[in-house]
């Protein structure tokens, strides 16, 4: 996830906050930043956890039994090189082929945009800001999008679909894994 405040003040912030205060009413992670005190890779999850948050969401919404704590093990398990980083592409890749075998990926901003939008859940990869980052999202009855673990102050809310690639794919390459 973007940091927007320092490394120390996010630290010392969020010793305050558990996992469990990261969730929604309906089961959904919605703050990493609830999740300072695990680790994920070599660095603490609220840093680098938005992979197996947006993993757990998608499984979360297609009703697999699935445990936050256990996705993100099996995650973490799945990179090969000990280093600091968020979940690699790849690994998203073999851990959705295994849990979500019809979820097909879609490459470049448009095509994603199209993809979701035929959609009933999936998940992101883009740049926020300067930092690589995975969503999931799932639509709404009405037919607009809910999404979550965007930013601080965009942990869980609703918006046409346009205007979230508007607001939030500005550059780099954007990934779709979608669930139709």
């Amino acid at each position: 996830m973007p940091e927007s405040r320092s490394q120390s003040e996010s630290m010392s912030t969020n010793l305050r906050k558990t996992p469990s205060e990261g969730f929604s009413s309906d089961g959904f992670i919605t703050d990493q930043d609830c999740f300072s005190s695990v680790r994920y890779r070599t660095m603490h999850a609220d840093v680098n956890g938005c992979g197996f948050i947006a993993a757990y969401n998608l499984r979360h919404f297609l009703g697999q039994a699935a445990v936050w704590d256990e996705v993100r093990e099996e995650l973490d398990t799945m990179h090969l090189i000990r280093l600091p980083g968020p979940t690699l592409v790849r690994v998203m890749r073999q851990y959705l082929s295994k849990y979500v075998p019809d979820c097909r990926e879609t490459s470049g901003r448009e095509a994603a945009i199209s993809a979701a939008k035929r959609s009933r859940a999936g998940i992101f990869r883009y740049r926020e800001g300067n930092v690589p980052h995975f969503i999931s999202y799932v639509r709404t009855e009405e037919g607009s999008f809910r999404f979550f673990n965007v930013d601080d102050g965009l942990e869980d809310f609703t918006m046409d679909l346009d205007r979230f690639a508007e607001e939030h794919f500005l550059h780099g390459m954007v990934i779709a894994f979608t669930v139709e």
